[in-house]
């Protein structure tokens, strides 16, 4: 007869430990897939507001001096554009442009400001 000592083969201690080192790390790398994912929406948004932003920079840039004029819009149905034209600054003869992109994420305001000056 022989002993069970003896016999080859894993005990259900063994296996249930096993089990559980792999559920352990199967949880691990869920949890950073997840984070990964958010990390790659919050930047997909960020670009796409700093595009708008610099589009309507370039779009500023291209008007008149004289017609450079604050306003805002609605991009999207989700960002929100503003732009500020300050005359006379930084000098004389001179505009500050500056254009900000506002959208709500995950229950936050996230912003993107660019600026420029645009000259006589």
């Amino acid at each position: 007869m022989k002993r069970i000592a003896d016999s080859n083969g894993f005990t259900l201690i063994e296996v249930m430990i096993a089990i559980l080192v792999i559920v352990v790390g199967l949880l691990g790398v869920a949890g950073v897939a997840t984070m990964v994912i958010n990390g790659n929406t919050l930047a997909k948004e960020m670009t796409v507001a700093t595009t708008l932003a610099q589009d309507k920079i370039e779009e500023l840039k291209n008007t008149t001096y004289p017609n450079l004029g604050s306003s805002s819009d609605t991009q999207d149905s989700i960002y929100t554009r503003t732009w500020t034209v300050t005359a006379d600054s930084p000098a004389d003869g001179m505009k500050t442009i500056q254009v900000a992109v506002q959208f709500t994420w995950k229950g936050s305001t996230r912003n993107v400001t660019l600026k420029t000056i645009a000259a006589k």
